[in-house]
């Protein structure tokens, strides 16, 4: 069973070329799908990819980093007849609740000498 790559685009990425550039690296049309949202115009994007191995993972993630993906997915053991949009959302929103987001740097401020015998109440 394969593999599936999935990237998240921006909406200004052309989804066009993408397809060209999977096609053109060996990939045929039926290897990946082009999940696009018509009722949103400056909405993002999804494309899944099936891959056999790493080389080929490799391969489109190469292609996804050229049109700016903002952020990919390996999804194991899944084909690409298993990659609905439904699906994969699914499993991306539940990838996105369980990673621990880095938060900024805090700094606690301490007083290096304390209360004294001066201070008067």
């Amino acid at each position: 069973m394969s593999n599936i790559l999935a990237g998240l685009f921006e909406h200004h990425s052309d989804y066009k070329k993408l397809e060209a550039d999977l096609e053109n690296s060996g990939f045929t049309s039926s290897d990946y799908i082009v999940y696009l949202n018509d009722s949103l115009h400056h909405s993002q994007y999804l494309v899944s990819v099936a891959v056999q191995d790493n080389h080929q993972a490799n391969i489109a993630k190469d292609i996804f980093t050229k049109h700016t993906v903002h952020k990919t997915y390996l999804f194991e053991n899944m084909s690409i007849e298993q990659a609905d949009y439904a699906h994969l959302k699914g499993y991306i929103d539940a990838r996105n609740k369980a990673e621990i987001h880095n938060c900024p740097e805090v700094r606690i401020k301490a007083s290096s000498t304390g209360m004294d015998s001066e201070v008067k109440f």
